[in-house]
């Protein structure tokens, strides 16, 4: 069977540490996640700060941006939609998604966990530069983010940025001893100089390495960017630390087949402390509505 990416995409992804796989996602599937996400929008209207802790860790799983009003919501950020939508269950469980990523760390590929990151146009929502596999690490790092664009995405409404061959560079994101979800703010005009945006159309695919710099601007445009975020990793890469984002599909089998034989990996690799914000925006020191000033 025909994969979905190129020999040379393949090679992109080694070399670069992320690819980008066009129209991935069905009209049918963009419509049906796009009808599911405006009903919690809406939803969001009624609350005044995070809401719905009915999670595995007790955290919320809607998080709203410092601003939020039933008249201009501010959804920034849904956790694990899968757990609440047969919708999402089906993008990033049964579809073609899944066998992009299996192409690339497979053939026996794990759910990690998975979010929803939302720039609604005005939002001032932004992400600071950070490697993913800080937050989770694991015994190996066959493991890839694969972010689907909900909408068309470019730099005027926020898209995401992603550093070429920073997958080959472990950088620290402590600063004073302290894990803050980041890496140190010194280097963030240089990456913002290397760094090339993931412009593209609704339903287009990027797949980046867990260890690939990667970061974001606010949308200062009028049209929203919305991105479906999903972790996965191959089997035989095993969690060193309980899930940031935890899920009842935690190391469910999207393709292939499970392994009771870990991969190691050589090298050390920095172990991340636990953090009782929502969301990693708060880590990164972004408020949430209904919140007071940090340090107030």
């Amino acid at each position: 069977m025909m994969g979905i990416l190129s020999d040379a995409q393949r090679a992109e992804f080694e070399e670069n540490g992320y690819v980008v796989a066009k129209g991935v996602a069905t009209a049918a599937q963009l419509q049906a996640m796009s009808v599911q996400l405006d009903t919690w929008i809406e939803e969001s209207r009624a609350h005044q700060a995070n809401y719905g802790h009915e999670t595995v860790d007790g955290k919320a799983r809607f998080d709203l941006e410092d601003g939020h009003t039933a008249a201009a919501p501010r959804l920034r950020r849904v956790g694990n939609p899968v757990d609440v939508s047969e919708t999402f269950r089906e993008v990033l469980f049964d579809s073609a998604v899944p066998d992009v990523v299996a192409e690339l760390i497979g053939p026996d590929v794990k759910f990690h966990h998975c979010k929803l990151n939302i720039k609604l146009p005005g939002m001032a929502t932004r992400v600071e530069y950070h490697q993913d596999h800080a937050y989770d690490p694991h015994t190996n790092d066959d493991m890839v983010t694969a972010l689907l664009l909900l909408d068309n995405m470019n730099e005027a409404n926020g898209c995401l940025r992603v550093v070429p061959g920073s997958h080959r560079t472990y950088y620290s994101h402590y600063q004073g001893g302290r894990f803050t979800g980041q890496i140190d703010p010194v280097l963030f005009d240089e990456f913002q100089i290397r760094s090339v945006p993931i412009e593209g159309k609704a339903g287009d695919l990027c797949v980046m390495s867990t260890w690939s710099a990667h970061g974001g601007g606010p949308n200062l445009s009028d049209r929203p960017r919305r991105l479906l975020i999903c972790d996965y990793n191959a089997a035989h890469a095993f969690p060193l630390t309980t899930p940031k984002m935890p899920s009842p599909y935690h190391g469910r089998v999207v393709r292939g087949k499970d392994t009771r034989v870990a991969r190691f990996r050589g090298g050390t690799v920095e172990m991340p402390q636990a953090y009782e914000d929502d969301s990693f925006f708060g880590l990164q020191g972004q408020k949430a509505a209904g919140e007071p000033a940090r340090g107030a």
